[in-house]
């Protein structure tokens, strides 16, 4: 048909035009060619559900996609001709297809992947996904074993935790620079739902995971840095996202016990039989028990509880639904932090309390209701609902009897919340030639409302001597952000976004002689800018830029009339991803992040205030090497240097901010039914005040996990702190007053961390 469409043309034009004519169909016979068109939906065979993030490549013609969350992938105007896919995910069996693609038609596969030891060399260094792919991520939660809700944290490289309050409250974290409390710096989220609490009775952007439950951890996804549009309020130094398991492999019952009184129980039920599952659907329940005395002198007496439901399922052909609910209860007495001349005095031992009345009880109840649509143009429609009622009751005290000689200092606080909110999304892909640019517009609203937040000086737990404050939080987030993803070329990848933060901060002061109402509000724009260059799939350049931002807790901004509510934060990272052998891969970047506002933590009062502007930049470097088909070796090293703005030189060290941090270690998978990993983790000297005269002492521990894996059931043996090393797991440079003492020191005070922690488990599958 083709040629006689031409003849015609021909007859129809005279001399003068004909060679111009001729000329203009050859130019376009492409568009009248007739061309086909490939799509496909990639499953995990264990689970037989969608598998999203497989990159699939037309071998040979630099064509390449990443399925999405329905596991699905496409690639249009083909020229009919057989062609050769690839599919790789790290983690499974790449797979090689043959296919031929025939003229006008849509030619359909569907792909089962099977997991599979993970292959460094089919790592590859994708321009595809150049600005989400998680190379270091993907390749730790599939080699390091995960014992406890604590080393889901330490898989973002450098990121440094310590735990100061017995087990039970949320543990303090160290990134880049950041002394970042208890979350002040850092957005955390499980499967997209907030973890962070905004003006909390403990202080800002306050995160508690403990209500995960480690074994069903599938995923980490990381950004060090304010760069992606669609994470906003606390994104300074990064963001975390946890993804747990859509479904079981198989149900499974877990027991360990361990030294000192340490007991856990796990299970988790396949509701849906294994055997004859379809594709559309799937649901477990799971279930958590810890108790543990702990290694402290006075009995931590240490209880939680975790239960997790899960479904997951098609309710159309193109729209998949997930809901989750879960609830967890904690309970628990802890030493605190203790002075140096306390023990170096003898007057308590190094696991010691001076007021071991402390503790606390919290609870946290999750409904999360996430729907994917993936429309016939391959649009994707992401919508998010969440709630959470939340409890938090927490006995401190930092100062012993500094402010009250005969009753001492103890406080409480305390907070009953319910959060919920929305995100939404709209995400358009298209390609023309080979240009390829996805396009997405998102909303998110969250707002928290909480009552008779509280703190109060208080005797034993149970008396309460004097209310410092107490109200009522109603704090609202509304956001708007476009962002566009643009692949220029095969190499040359632009990411550019924008998104506008709103801010409604409300607070009820209950003490007030005639109650008191206040409000502020604000909005911040933040916009982001990332280049990427992949030169070949060995070597990605890339540079980030972006604005972000923490807000303040809304009794601050509301006290001040609603000055200092959003300080924002500038950061860029220039960084290199290399893979210069087949089994090494480097991921390196030099950084950069100024501040409006920094916290400083008030230990005699136990909160945070804002000050002034700060400054950090640093390197960070990450190394994957496979030594052989089964022994993987990493190192993380990481330095900054923080420093205040405006104060003089000698007074601008920021109090407990890491300088410098290492990770390594060896990870056996796979080796018959032998897996486990010898891991290391060092933290240099740091300030523990402005002028560094107080210096918290750094530390080096490793750790050991041995695990042996059958058919039908699993042993492990997991030791923390394997050498006895001893440690200070936190570190405070506060001014307290001992009993009888006629004036408050001003020096170190500290939670001691581990020392050799021993556990065993067995777990049974089916």
């Amino acid at each position: 048909m083709l040629h006689v469409y031409i003849y015609l043309c021909a007859l129809l034009v005279n001399r003068r035009n004909r060679l111009n004519t001729i000329l203009f169909l050859i130019i376009s016979l492409p568009v009248y060619a007739h061309l086909g068109n490939l799509s496909g939906t990639v499953y995990d065979q264990a689970t037989n559900l969608p598998l999203q993030g497989v990159t699939v490549q037309l071998t040979g013609l630099g064509k390449a996609a990443v399925t999405n969350e329905l596991g699905q992938y496409r690639f249009q105007n083909l020229v009919a001709a057989p062609y050769k896919l690839e599919l790789s995910h790290v983690g499974f069996q790449t797979q090689i297809i043959n296919v031929t693609v025939l003229d006008d038609q849509i030619t359909t596969l569907t792909t089962s992947m099977v997991t599979a030891s993970v292959e460094l060399r089919e790592v590859v260094v994708s321009s595809q996904r150049a600005h989400d792919q998680q190379l270091i991520s993907s390749v730790d939660i599939k080699l390091r074993p995960i014992t406890n809700s604590q080393e889901i944290l330490r898989m973002v490289p450098g990121l440094f935790i310590g735990q100061h309050a017995g087990g039970g409250k949320a543990e303090q974290i160290f990134l880049r620079g950041f002394d970042l409390d208890h979350g002040t710096d850092i957005r955390l989220s499980v499967d997209g739902m907030p973890v962070n609490m905004v003006s909390h009775a403990h202080g800002q952007g306050y995160a508690d995971l403990h209500f995960v439950i480690p074994e069903l951890v599938e995923g980490v996804d990381f950004k060090k840095g304010p760069y992606r549009t669609d994470k906003g309020n606390l994104t300074t130094a990064g963001w975390v996202d946890f993804r747990t398991r859509t479904a079981l492999d198989h149900s499974f019952f877990k027991l360990e016990a361990g030294q000192f009184d340490t007991y856990r129980a796990v299970a988790g039920i396949d509701l849906l039989a294994q055997k004859g599952r379809d594709k559309s659907q799937s649901a477990y329940l799971a279930s958590e028990y810890s108790y543990t005395n702990s290694y402290f002198d006075n009995p931590q007496n240490f209880k939680r509880v975790n239960v997790v439901g899960k479904y997951h399922g098609h309710i159309s052909a193109n729209t998949n639904l997930t809901l989750t609910g879960t609830t967890f209860w904690s309970k628990w007495n802890h030493s605190g932090q203790i002075p140096d001349r306390a023990v170096d005095s003898g007057q308590v031992g190094f696991f010691g309390s001076v007021d071991p009345t402390e503790g606390g009880e919290t609870s946290r109840t999750n409904a999360n209701i996430q729907l994917v649509t993936v429309t016939p143009g391959n649009h994707v429609i992401k919508n998010q609902f969440f709630y959470s009622n939340y409890n938090f009751e927490l006995y401190s005290n930092f100062t012993f009897f500094k402010e009250d000689t005969i009753n001492g200092d103890q406080i409480r606080q305390k907070e009953s919340r319910n959060l919920f909110g929305y995100n939404s999304s709209y995400s358009i892909e298209n390609t023309i030639g080979k240009t390829r640019w996805a396009t997405t517009f998102g909303a998110q609203y969250r707002q928290d409302v909480t009552k008779h937040t509280e703190l109060s000086h208080t005797l034993n737990r149970v008396e309460t001597l004097n209310p410092i404050q107490f109200g009522n939080v109603n704090e609202i987030n509304a956001a708007l952000y476009a962002d566009e993803l643009i692949q220029l070329s095969r190499r040359f990848t632009l990411n550019a976004g924008v998104r506008v933060d709103y801010f409604r901060s409300q607070y009820e002061d209950l003490l007030a002689i005639s109650t008191s109402l206040k409000r502020s509000t604000q909005a911040i724009v933040s916009p982001k800018l990332n280049l990427y260059y992949t030169a070949n799939p060995q070597l990605q350049l890339y540079l980030n830029t972006g604005k972000g931002f923490h807000s303040n807790d809304a009794r601050v901004v509301t006290a001040q009339n609603g000055r200092e509510i959003l300080p924002a934060a500038y950061g860029s990272d220039l960084g290199v991803i290399f893979k210069p052998f087949p089994k090494l891969l480097i991921n390196a970047a030099a950084w950069y992040l100024w501040l409006q506002q920094e916290f400083v933590y008030v230990g005699d009062e136990g909160v945070v205030e804002p000050s002034g502007r700060s400054r950090r930049q640093g390197i960070d470097v990450s190394v994957r090497y496979q030594l052989t088909k089964t022994l993987f070796a990493d190192l993380d090293f990481n330095t900054a240097k923080p420093r205040a703005i405006g104060a003089e030189a000698g007074q601008n060290y920021l109090p407990l901010a890491p300088t410098f941090t290492s990770v390594g270690g060896l990870s056996l998978q796979n080796a018959g039914p032998w897996s486990g990993s010898l891991r290391y983790r060092y933290m240099g000297n740091r300030p523990a005040n402005e002028d560094n005269s107080i210096v918290a002492k750094g530390y080096f521990v490793t750790d050991l996990q041995a695990n042996y894996t059958k058919h039908a059931y699993a042993i492990g043996l997991s030791v923390q702190n394997l050498l006895n090393t001893r440690w200070k797991e936190t570190q405070f440079a506060t001014e307290s007053r001992l009993k009888g003492e006629a004036a408050a020191v001003d020096e170190i005070h500290f939670t001691p961390g581990t020392p050799f922690f021993a556990r065993l488990s067995v777990t049974f599958f089916w």
